[in-house]
Formats: structure tokens, C-alpha cells, sequence
């Protein structure tokens, strides 16, 4: 079965073509880094505007990277929320015309679970062995997630303020080393030492989140002018944030005798942190290649497969849930 998906949720435009779920043909990817960065973080309506730009090109790109003709798709996965209402539009707009105009049927994916997706798309090796604990980090959510099964989902634990993505931007603007935060806070750290005491907040009692107060420590040293090397700063927020994300994770995962630890989402792309995952956690680790943490339509289309394989269609009357949630 090919699927032919659409992820336009932030500031990536990506089309895909991926096989049974797994197999990626094409992953197609219009990246807007470079537009937002002079304005430190992402400008909804100028997202939205490029989209328009880039959507048409994308598709074609992937549909000729893929090898395969309209004839030979099955279906037409988007993504439908969480994420920017313009943004939003403009893939499932896109979407429901090519589904209209090739008579294919058409599905709406919710992103942060096509993120725990991406760890389907493994050219060797079995598939994710349920139950397992999945980890999905990125700009605007932290949440961990109990997988029972394709579908079956039970939400042990969110962000309560920052995610952690945002709480890396943030500190990445404290320290003057650019947008996008995370990659910019990773890159400084390699050249550091984390040797700044920063708090952890570990929330006992809950298996939540919380970056605000690890970030607020940090401003608080900032405005005092006691950061002499932003290199160590960087290390030290990035070792803080890293212990209370592995921590949680790994000790959800106990709890729940799970069979594996998923990560994903673009925070999942920092290379201490899975490093630090594989370390600590005593289960297997999966996590996706670098290219599918951040957002992309491969791990739309392979999520879609899945609804698709229970006969679910959303059809022309698909609409835009900027706030969807996963549970």
C-alpha cells in the first residue's frame, strides 16, 4: 500500500511517499529555518505564505523521488493538528484536492502521533514491541505516552509550562546563540562543561514536566552577569533538561513493565539525550534517524497506513484542529 502524506503543521513543508507503513520512497522537505531566524522564533502568517509557495514543488518532488505515478497511490494521509491554523490549511487544502481529483481516499493524522511513527520507518529490524513508553519532545510538547497497541494510547505525564523544546529556545536567547534554540544549545555545549548548578524539577508524586524553573535559574544568573562562558551555561541547561527527561522516562517505564522506550519529536534529534537514554534506560531503546525526528511527511504517511488498516476515512469533510490532542 503507498501513501502519498502531507505535514505542512510549522514551518516545514513535507510531502511523502512511504510503502506498507514502513518502506520510504520519498521524503520531500521545504525548510523555513532561515526565514524565521532573523525573527527569533516562527511568524504564523509568513509560515503560512510559504507553505503556499512551496507546497505544489514539494509534492512533485516527492511523487518523482518516489517513482510512482498517481495511479499506483491508495491514499492520501495530512496532517490535521496540533499546530498552526494557516499552516494547517494550506497542506489539508492541498491533500483534499489531490484526493478529489484521483478518486483516493483521504485520512487526517494527528502530528505528535505520526512523531511516534517514526519509529516505524526502519529499513531493518523488527518493528516497536508493545507495550512500550514513547517519549515525544519537541517545540511545544513534552508529553509521555503509554502504547498498548496501534491506537491505544493512556497519557502519563505533559509538560507543565515550557516543553522542552521551548525551554532550549529560550535559553539559547538568554545566551545570545541564535534560533532555532535547540541545535544552537547543542552545538555551544559541545564545547562546554556543565559545571553551573542548575535545579531539576522532578515533581515527585507526578510524572509531568516542568522547565520553567530551571529556565528562570538561568535568566536569574544571566541578569546577574555571572555566565563568564555560555559554552558551560549551554552544557548545564542541557544536562538539566536531559536528567528530568530520561529520569521520568525511564522510571515510567519501569512502572509499566514496558517492552521498549520510543523517542521522538525534534527535541529527540539532540544527541546527548539519546545518548543519555541509551545509557541509563534497561530496556531497548529505539530512535528514529535524525531526518525523521523533525517534523516530515514520511511519518505522516506511515501513521496514516495504520488508520487506514482499520478502514478509517476522513474523507473531503477533513478540517484543521490546531489544539488536537493525542489523548
Amino acid at each position: 500500500m503507498e501513501i502519498l502524506a502531507i505535514e505542512t503543521s510549522c514551518d516545514e513543508t513535507s510531502a511523502a511517499v512511504v510503502e506498507d507503513g514502513a518502506c520510504v520512497l520519498s521524503n520531500a522537505i521545504a525548510s523555513q529555518v532561515e526565514i524565521h531566524a532573523r525573527y527569533g522564533g516562527v511568524v504564523p502568517e509568513v509560515a503560512s505564505r510559504q507553505h503556499l509557495l512551496a507546497i505544489v514543488p514539494v509534492v512533485a518532488q516527492a511523487m518523482t523521488e518516489a517513482k510512482v505515478t498517481w495511479d499506483d497511490l491508495d491514499g492520501v494521509a495530512v496532517t490535521m493538528g496540533p499546530g498552526l491554523a494557516g499552516s494547517l490549511l494550506v497542506g489539508i487544502n492541498m491533500a483534499k484536492a489531490l484526493a478529489f481529483a484521483r478518486n483516493l481516499p483521504l485520512i487526517g493524522v494527528n502530528h505528535l502521533e505520526a512523531h511516534i511513527y517514526a519509529n516505524w520507518l526502519v529499513e531493518s529490524g523488527p518493528a516497536p514491541a508493545f507495550p512500550l513508553v514513547c517519549l515525544i519532545v519537541s517545540g511545544g510538547h513534552s508529553n509521555l505516552v503509554l502504547m498498548r497497541g496501534h491506537g491505544d494510547y493512556v497519557l502519563l505525564g505533559q509538560t507543565r509550562d515550557d516543553a522542552a523544546g521551548e525551554a532550549f529556545d529560550k535559553a539559547a536567547r538568554m545566551l545570545s546563540l541564535g534560533y532555532p534554540g535547540g541545535p544552537a544549545i547543542e552545538k555551544a555545549a559541545v564545547s562546554g562543561v556543565a559545571s553551573i548548578t542548575l535545579p531539576r524539577a522532578w515533581l515527585k508524586g507526578s510524572n509531568d514536566f516542568s522547565f520553567s524553573g530551571v529556565k528562570t535559574a538561568l535568566l536569574r544568573l544571566v541578569e546577574a552577569d555571572q555566565i563568564s562562558n555560555s559554552a558551560d551555561a549551554a552544557a548545564s541547561f542541557q544536562e538539566a533538561v536531559t536528567d528530568i527527561l530520561v529520569g521520568k522516562t525511564v522510571a515510567v517505564a519501569k512502572e509499566y513493565c514496558v517492552k521498549q522506550i520510543l523517542l521522538a519529536g525534534g527535541v529527540a534529534a539532540n544527541k546527548r539525550l539519546r545518548q543519555r537514554l541509551r545509557e541509563v534506560s534497561p530496556f531497548p531503546v529505539l530512535i528514529p534517524p535524525m531526518v525523521l525526528c523533525t517534523d516530515n511527511a514520511a511519518m505522516v504517511a506511515a501513521c496514516g497506513y495504520y488508520h487506514f488498516q482499520t478502514d478509517r476515512r476522513d474523507g473531503l469533510g477533513l478540517d484543521v484542529v490546531p489544539g488536537l490532542k493525542l489523548v
